[in-house]
């Protein structure tokens, strides 16, 4: 289902930090079947794929996210090597306003890319991730990227890749695929997952979620 060559045909950002942005990775109708597919997420935040239920169109974008080429594919783009690095994928439906500050990752993740789902999107209303210039203001950026179906957005991890999005609640359709440095780091951040939706299974308010 993914568009690999979408992904190839990228022009690679430097500045602020390392990114690519493409468009078309799934087109509008597979993007639609994959949400008619989508797991049954009935709260805010990124939830590890490992506690959800996969099926149909959704699970076989997930096989290309979890498949060789992605690494090959991020590791020529970003300049990075991936082919031996375990991957976690998160998924999203709702959004909150509090959702999407100014964050840097963890230095536990390499790169992450970010692949879009949304049936038409208004950037006036929030919800666009933007690479920013720095930490401290949201409007000093790089560049901005609407998250409509097929659009992705993928960076390298540095001390510099800041980015974030204006305030949004509502759905908003993205799958998360982070690689890391190890298996080690994969399985601290899989327990704290699990630990943030059995939180939010208690809580709906319960736990706080970078956002992208």
């Amino acid at each position: 289902m993914l568009n690999f060559d979408a992904l190839r045909a990228a022009h690679t950002r430097t500045e602020p930090f390392t990114y690519i942005v493409a468009e078309g990775a799934v087109t509008s109708d597979q993007a639609a079947s994959v949400r008619q597919d989508y797991p049954d997420i009935q709260k805010t935040g990124y939830l590890p794929l490992t506690k959800l239920d996969s099926r149909g169109s959704f699970a076989d974008l997930i096989a290309d996210l979890q498949s060789p080429e992605l690494a090959d594919v991020l590791s020529d783009k970003l300049n990075l090597e991936l082919r031996d690095k375990p991957r976690m994928i998160t998924v999203r439906k709702l959004s909150k306003v509090g959702d999407g500050r100014i964050h840097n990752d963890s230095v536990s993740k390499i790169c992450t890319m970010l692949i879009y789902l949304n049936d038409g999107w208004d950037n006036d209303a929030g919800g666009a991730i933007r690479a920013l210039n720095g930490d401290q203001d949201m409007d000093d950026f790089a560049e901005e990227v609407s998250p409509l179906a097929g659009n992705v957005f993928a960076f390298a991890r540095s001390d510099t890749s800041w980015h974030g999005h204006p305030p949004f609640a509502g759905e908003r359709y993205v799958i998360q695929t982070t690689f890391l440095i190890s298996e080690e780091a994969l399985a601290r951040k899989e327990n704290r997952g699990g630990i943030q939706l059995f939180l939010k299974k208690l809580n709906p308010f319960e736990g706080k979620n970078k956002e992208m």
